[in-house]
């Protein structure tokens, strides 16, 4: 059985925030990192939702937090 997951941009931003929260990815490395948290057979999906958002593999990880919340130290 071979089930791929549809990936939608807010998705992909909300794991990536908690991704970088978990300080597994940093939000200056390229989103490309975040293919080793992708299972492989959905990869195709996330890139292709990434490109219809007009997301490059190349950007930052930070492009993808713009509605991260800072709190007062």
């Amino acid at each position: 059985m071979n089930t791929t997951v549809k990936y939608d941009i807010e998705v992909i931003k909300e794991d990536a925030l908690q991704l970088v929260k978990k300080r597994l990815v940093n939000r200056q490395q390229s989103i490309y990192t975040l293919c080793k948290y992708i299972p492989h057979p959905d990869w195709v999906n996330f890139e292709l939702e990434l490109e219809k958002n007009e997301f490059l593999l190349r950007d930052r990880i930070i492009d993808l937090l713009n509605h991260e919340l800072w709190e007062d130290d």
